[in-house]
């Protein structure tokens, strides 16, 4: 059965490319939210194996959201990646409230699946999931 990850951004295009490069390059099974208060409402209904959650956001931003999460009790032990276009976010404060990692946008949709697992620590059994994708020998 596939991991599933929650993708929480207020950017349509966004969310699409992530579903369709994390379901169909990643394996995983991909559920969206517009907003934060959509997001929390859904982990908590869901409890995915992860977030990919966007820092900036009208209303409840990321780092919020984030909070919310790590507040709840049924969703305080889901792994949050934080995904932001501010290439100077800090992301040690980020780390320190709770998210596993950043990602940077634009991402590159061929190497998304990739990221997602080093920063989780996943890996699919017989495949070296380093940078070149290939099975291992």
């Amino acid at each position: 059965m596939p991991k599933t990850i929650l993708v929480i951004d207020d950017d349509r295009d966004i969310r699409e490319v992530a579903k369709t490069s994390l379901e169909l390059v990643g394996g995983f099974a991909v559920m969206l939210a517009d907003s934060g208060k959509h997001g929390v409402d859904l982990a908590r209904q869901t409890k995915p194996d992860a977030v990919i959650l966007d820092l900036m956001m009208p209303d409840l931003d990321g780092q919020q959201t984030l909070a919310q999460l790590k507040l709840l009790p049924e969703t305080a032990s889901i792994p949050v990646i934080m995904l932001t276009a501010k290439v100077r976010a800090n992301r040690q404060e980020l780390v320190s409230k709770g998210a596993t990692g950043v990602i940077v946008k634009p991402f590159d949709p061929m190497q998304l699946p990739n990221q997602v697992r080093e920063m989780l620590g996943w890996s699919v059994a017989g495949k070296d999931l380093g940078r070149s994708g290939s099975a291992k020998k």
